[in-house]
């Protein structure tokens, strides 16, 4: 059985200075660099969408134009380039994907079974949004999933949105738990 560190679209344009930018976004890369060494399969979703995707305020949706296909923006953050990424799913690839979960339209859940993954610890951007998605279709699709708490961040449209999605992901069957926690559950146990 093996596990799989799943970092949910830690791109620059979900960073500061990006153009969807989530407050400490760039925090989240100590705890996911601490916990990688961890896992057998490290894999990561990436926002990848067209240029006229219809989140995009230009196209009458929410959100700015952000993470278009090849740009800057699109591309993983630079402490992604510290990890040897086993498999990158990209999502919201058609302009009327959503595109917030990492399993929806993808083939991430068979590349994941492909290399004998059970456990999925989720990290990465954002918490109330792509990564609520991505964490409750995991449980869906079987796997036992933890969300680490200190390797996520919310974007906060309404107060409170970040908390209320880890008690989404919660009763749907997720567990939540720092990465310290994580890291001395799997620690060897010293014999007397």
């Amino acid at each position: 059985m093996a596990d799989a560190l799943l970092v949910i679209d830690f791109q620059n344009d979900f960073t500061p200075g990006g153009a969807l930018a989530v407050r400490e976004g760039d925090r989240i890369a100590e705890p996911i660099l601490r916990l990688a060494p961890r896992f057998d399969v490290i894999a990561a979703t990436r926002d990848w969408h067209p240029p006229d995707h219809a989140s995009f305020e230009t196209e009458g949706g929410p959100w700015p134009v952000h993470c278009v296909q090849e740009s800057h923006g699109a591309a993983l953050h630079p402490a992604m380039d510290e990890l040897e990424l086993d498999l990158i799913a990209d999502v919201g690839r058609e302009r009327d994907d959503e595109g917030y979960s990492g399993f929806e339209k993808s083939d991430l859940a068979e590349r994941l079974r492909e290399r004998g993954v059970r456990r999925v610890a989720v990290c990465g951007l954002a918490t109330d949004y792509c990564v609520r998605a991505s964490a409750i279709d995991a449980v869906r699709e079987g796997f036992d999933v933890t969300v680490v708490s200190d390797a996520v961040r919310p974007v906060e449209v309404e107060p409170g949105d970040g908390e209320r999605a880890l008690e989404q992901m919660r009763a749907a069957g997720a567990k939540v738990a720092s990465s310290s926690e994580i890291l001395a559950a799997s620690a060897p146990v010293e014999q007397p």
